[in-house]
């Protein structure tokens, strides 16, 4: 197995799960309400990207942050609200 494959190959240890997810969710939402919210603020124009960009700057760890935060309310909420095989 040549070095390039075996380092694709490598994953996280599943104890990581919680954070990686949390990484993810955070990373993909905070783009997504930075397009939104900054099309809908300032319009579409020849700085929109540049704009979305700096806003993702603040949103991203941000929202990294707060997800990690409420993990454990969300958590509970989520177990209190669906049913569980018996």
């Amino acid at each position: 197995m040549s070095s390039l494959t075996a380092a694709i190959t490598r994953k996280l240890p599943a104890s990581t799960t919680p954070v990686v997810f949390a990484f993810y969710m955070s990373a993909i939402m905070a783009v997504l309400m930075c397009l939104i919210i900054t099309g809908a603020n300032q319009g579409v124009s020849a700085h929109y990207l540049e704009d979305v960009f700096n806003a993702y700057k603040i949103a991203m760890p941000s929202a990294f942050i707060c997800v990690m935060a409420v993990r454990p309310l969300v958590g509970y909420l989520v177990q209190k609200t669906v049913q569980t095989k018996a």
